[in-house]
Parts: C-alpha cells; structure tokens; sequence
C-alpha cells in the first residue's frame, strides 16, 4: 500500500472506530505469524492492516506452519487466520487440548487438500478421478528420478501431508517427490500444460489454481474420522492414511487465549472474520498470478471488499 493509501483507509477506518467508544487495547505489539502460501500471507496483512487501522501495533513473523499452534498456545503468537482442517486439524487439536488456544472464529468456507490433477492428464489416464485407475497408469507419471515408477508432486514438506504414507498403505506404485515452495507446484503445472504432459500434484480449494486450470481432484477411500490415526479404520486393516483427506473441511481462525483480554478490540474482529472461497482465491491469485507483493494485494483486497471486512469492525 502506498503512503496515501495508507492514511486514507487509515483515517476513514479509525474515524469509523472511535465513534464506536471500545476499551482500549494493548500498545504491545499483535504478533501474526505468516507461513508459505499466498492466501494466508495476504489474508493475515488484511487482518494486520484492519488492526493498524484501530491504532494496533502489529508485528509479522515467520512461522513454521505446524509449529505455529503451539506458539500459539504459549503466547508467543496471537493468532492463526488459516487453521485448514486436513494439514493442521491434528497440530491444532493437540494445542487445544494443552490448553492456551482456543477457536475465535470460523470462515464461510469449504476446503480440500489432496491429489489432483489438470483435465488434460485425463486423456492419458482415462480411468481418472478413481486412485486404482491412476495407480493403474502409474507409469505414464514415471521420470527419470523416479524410475518406472509414478511420480506425484507433493508440497512443501513441512506442511506434513503424509502422502508417502499413503503411497505405502494403499501399496501406489509412486514416488512422492516434495517442492519446495507453492510457486514451484504452478511452475510444473504451467510448464507441463505447455505439451499437456500427464501431472498429478498437491493441490486445495480454495486456491486461484482452480481459476486456471481445470483440473479433478483424485478419489481416495473416503475419509473416515481415525483413518489417519487408527490401523483398525479405512478399507486397510493393518494401515494408517488409507484414506483420502477430508472433501469438505473446515478453515478456522486460532488465537491465544490472553487475545480478548489483552486486546478486546481486535479480537472482536478477528471473531467476526469471515471470508468465502472465491474471495479467499482471489488473495492468492493477487500474488500468484498479478505479481503483487502481499502488503500491496492486501490493501487492493480491503479497497475492493468494504462489504466484507466493514462488518467485521461494527
């Protein structure tokens, strides 16, 4: 956001604010961790930038994406404003139970993190969404570092998607091969769409992706509450992770449990943050595909939604 950009959004929110007469807040900084992927970078500025608008000080901080709950807990982080429930229910649940976190809030969307692939792939893997038919064509993904064997393009690896652990319960005859940022996962699907080259990569809704490339994603065993956890749950009786993710999970907002006391105003933001797929998409595509830098996407977002945040802030 540009300097004038600032103060304008700035004044007009803060003039909006104080007529409201809330209890006065910390002048510690908010601490807001931010993690690798572009919605959550933009989405947690957007919420920084409403929190600077009520006179806040906010300070952003690298976070590991799992590690952040407990951080979390133990006050050294405020909040999460991207909990999904398929990579970080576990870590976030875990949290919850030591007790230090709790959920302030939940967003008007569905997600889903798993396998996909873009509909050109079909053509050589006709059998496609069902994961026996891609097991089946297992060598039409093959490369030379993978052998004979499938290669699926994993994310990052410390967003803990336990895909190789699927690959072994559900005996796939696939190499699990892991990028190293989301940036890498659109540039292989951008430069396999360029001779329609047969690809199967991590993928999630909400995501801008899905605005560029259709695509399906594969059709696991259906998730069952413990077939991640429990050898005896899932069509494998002696395996953990037969199983596809959750198809319709949720995406919640964490704060550390002194947020409402030490902060009483922008809690009662952040508990009523509320953003829908499309809008959540639109975050990243800011970023992935205009080439804005967060900070900026951030600014153009709150610009272009006063329908949406300005109830947050009533």
């Amino acid at each position: 956001m540009n300097n004038t950009g600032k103060l304008l959004f700035g004044a007009t929110a803060l003039t909006m604010i104080a007529a409201q007469g809330w209890a006065q807040d910390s002048s510690d900084p908010i601490v807001i961790p931010i993690h690798n992927w572009s919605s959550q970078i933009v989405m947690s500025h957007v919420v920084g930038q409403i929190f600077e608008s009520l006179g806040n000080s906010v300070e952003y901080v690298s976070t590991d994406s799992q590690a952040v709950y407990e951080a979390i807990r133990l006050g050294d982080a405020t909040l999460e404003v991207e909990v999904w429930e398929g990579a970080f229910g576990a870590s976030f649940d875990a949290a919850v139970a030591k007790g230090g976190i709790h959920e302030a809030g939940s967003h008007d969307a569905v997600t889903r993190e798993d396998w996909w692939y873009p509909m050109w792939t079909k053509n050589a893997c006709p059998g496609l969404p069902d994961w026996q038919a891609l097991n089946d064509c297992a060598a039409v993904f093959a490369t030379p570092e993978t052998g004979d064997k499938g290669r699926f393009l994993g994310g990052p690896v410390d967003w803990l998607k336990h895909d190789a652990e699927k690959v072994d319960a559900l005996d796939m005859n696939f190499v699990v091969v892991n990028a190293g940022s989301a940036a890498a996962l659109w540039a292989e699907l951008a430069a396999a769409e360029r001779n329609e080259t047969p690809i199967v990569l991590f993928n999630w809704t909400p995501n801008f992706a899905e605005a560029v490339w259709e695509g399906e994603f594969v059709e696991f065993p259906e998730w069952v509450e413990g077939c991640d956890t429990d050898p005896a749950v899932g069509p494998i009786p002696d395996k953990v992770y037969d199983c596809g993710n959750p198809a319709d999970g949720y995406l919640k907002i964490a704060a550390w449990d002194g947020m409402q006391e030490k902060w009483p105003r922008a809690y009662e933001v952040l508990s009523k943050v509320d953003i829908p797929n499309p809008l959540i998409s639109e975050m990243a595509k800011l970023v992935d595909i205009d080439g804005m830098e967060p900070e900026d996407a951030a600014a153009v977002w709150i610009e272009t939604h006063p329908d949406i945040w300005k109830p947050w802030t009533e």
